[in-house]
C-alpha cells in the first residue's frame, strides 16, 4: 500500500502496518478509559465485594446484587468486568471473579492499598493540566501547567484547600505503609547504629511513627511546615513533630529520611536541601547520612517499569517543578551538595533507597 502525503512524500505501509499503527495509537488515546473503569470498580466495592464473597469466584448475579445498582445498569457491570479483567485486575474463572494481587491492593482494608492513590492522581482538578500541555509548552511561563491553569502551585493549592490536601495526604500514607514494610524486610540494616532520625518533610508522620516503633532506640522526629505538623500529637515517647522549613534549616540526627521528596523540586533546589542534610548530619562532630527514596531513571530491565518511572517525570513536570533522574544525574547533584559518596540500593521496584554519605 502507498501512502502519498503532502509535500510529495512518498511513504510505503503495507496493510498490516498500517492497522498495527492504528490500534498503537487507540491504545493509547484510549489509555484513560482503563484508569476511569478501574476507579469506577473501586467506588463501586467491586474488589471487596469480591473479597467478602470468600475464597471461591464470585458469579456476576452475586456480584451485581452486592453492588445495589440502580436494576436498568445491572446489565453494565458485565462490561466493565469483561475490560478489568482482561487488564489483569480480576480473573474470571468457572464463570465467577476473583482477585489478583493487583485488586488485594485496591481493598479498603488493606493497609498497603492503592486506592487512595490513585483517587489523588485521578482527581478531576488535578488532570485539568494536562488538557494545557502544549499551550504551556508554546508559552513563557516559567511556572508549572499546575500553576498556569490553578494559578498557585500544587503544594499552595494543597494548603490552601483542605479537601485536596487530605487526599494527597491519604495517598502518600497509604504508599509509605508499603515502602516501610519493604525498607524493613529487605533493608533493615540500615537502621542499625541510628540513634536519631528525622523523616524531612514527612508530613503527618506515617514513616517515622512506623520506624519509632520497630526500632524503640531510635528518637525519630518529623519536620514539616507549620501547617502540616502544627495541630498534630505525638503519641509514641520516641517520636516528635518538628516545625520547620528544610530549605531553611533541618535538625541535627544521625540519619535523614527523604521520601518522595527531592523529585519534587528542580535541580537547584535539590542542591539547597542536600546541602541543609549535610549539615544536620556531620553537625553534632558525627558523620550520620542521607536516605533517599526516590526513582532511579532506567535502573530497571522491565520494559512496563520504565514506563511508569517515564509517566512519574512527566507527572513531576506538569504538577511540580521537579523530575525524575537516572543515575548520573543524582551523582551530579550529589556531588554539587559537597558529599562524598553514595550508593544505590534498588530494592523497591520502581524506586530505590539512596544512601549518601558525607
Amino acid at each position: 500500500m502507498n501512502m502519498n502525503l503532502e509535500g510529495g512524500n512518498m511513504i510505503e505501509m503495507g496493510g498490516d502496518e498500517l492497522l498495527e499503527a492504528q490500534s498503537h495509537i487507540w491504545n493509547h488515546i484510549f489509555n484513560f478509559i482503563n484508569s476511569m473503569a478501574l476507579k469506577c470498580a473501586i467506588q463501586l466495592g467491586i474488589p471487596d465485594a469480591i473479597h467478602s464473597h470468600g475464597p471461591n469466584p464470585m458469579p456476576l448475579s452475586l456480584l451485581l446484587s452486592s453492588l445495589q445498582l440502580h436494576p436498568n445498569k445491572s446489565q453494565f457491570i458485565y462490561r466493565l468486568m469483561r475490560l478489568l479483567t482482561h487488564s489483569g485486575f480480576f480473573i474470571l474463572q468457572e464463570e465467577g471473579y476473583m482477585l489478583t494481587n493487583s485488586s488485594r491492593l485496591l481493598l479498603k482494608d488493606n493497609p498497603y492499598a492503592v486506592s487512595p492513590f490513585l483517587f489523588c492522581i485521578l482527581e478531576p482538578t488535578f488532570m485539568e493540566p494536562w488538557q494545557f500541555l502544549s499551550t504551556w509548552l508554546h508559552c513563557d511561563d516559567q511556572r508549572t501547567p499546575f500553576e498556569t491553569v490553578h494559578g498557585m502551585s500544587f503544594w499552595e493549592y494543597i494548603r490552601n484547600k483542605h479537601k485536596y490536601g487530605d487526599i494527597f495526604n491519604a495517598s502518600m500514607a497509604s504508599d509509605t505503609m508499603l515502602v516501610v514494610s519493604l525498607l524493613f524486610e529487605k533493608h533493615k540494616g540500615s537502621f542499625e547504629g541510628v540513634r536519631s532520625l528525622v523523616d524531612v518533610g514527612g508530613g503527618t508522620g506515617t514513616m517515622a511513627k512506623a520506624i519509632a516503633k520497630a526500632f524503640p532506640q531510635i528518637e525519630c522526629s518529623v519536620l514539616d511546615r507549620p501547617q502540616v505538623v502544627a495541630d498534630l500529637k505525638a503519641d509514641i515517647p520516641n517520636f516528635k513533630y518538628v516545625e520547620g522549613d528544610m530549605f531553611n534549616a533541618i535538625p541535627p540526627a544521625d540519619a535523614l529520611v527523604l521520601k518522595w521528596i527531592l523529585h519534587d523540586w528542580s535541580d537547584e533546589e535539590c542542591v539547597k536541601i542536600l546541602k541543609k542534610c549535610k549539615e544536620a548530619i556531620t553537625s553534632n562532630g558525627k558523620k550520620g547520612k542521607v536516605m533517599v527514596i526516590d526513582l532511579v531513571v532506567f535502573n530497571t530491565k522491565n520494559k512496563d517499569s520504565i514506563e511508569t518511572q517515564l509517566f512519574y517525570d512527566m507527572l513531576m513536570m506538569t504538577m511540580a517543578s521537579g523530575k525524575e533522574r537516572e543515575e548520573k544525574e543524582w551523582e551530579q547533584l550529589i556531588k554539587e551538595s559537597g558529599f562524598s559518596a553514595y550508593k544505590i540500593f534498588p530494592i523497591l521496584g520502581l524506586r530505590s533507597l539512596i544512601e549518601i554519605y558525607p
